[in-house]
């Protein structure tokens, strides 16, 4: 994965905590803020929302292949872009 450089402002406490869980750990302020994006975003992220799913009986052979492919690009748009 590749990374890529940002800054942000940290309260003066907050950041000596950082750094002596850093320091602790052995690893890296940026590990560290890594993961604790990443566990946050995971719990706090809506997931996709499909306006609506079926589930049935067919006989056209691709029709749950084409619903996948359907709902790929419902994902891929995006809340709002209904008009694309």
């Amino acid at each position: 994965m590749s990374t890529v450089r940002t800054t942000i402002l940290l309260p003066a406490d907050l950041l000596e905590r950082l750094d002596r869980h850093a320091r602790r750990e052995r690893t890296t302020k940026t590990a560290v803020l890594a993961d604790a994006i990443s566990a946050w975003l995971d719990e706090h992220e809506a997931p996709a929302q499909f306006p609506f799913v079926a589930v049935g009986r067919s006989t056209h052979g691709r029709l749950s292949l084409d619903a996948r492919s359907i709902a790929r690009r419902a994902v891929a748009r995006g809340p709002g872009d209904e008009d694309r």
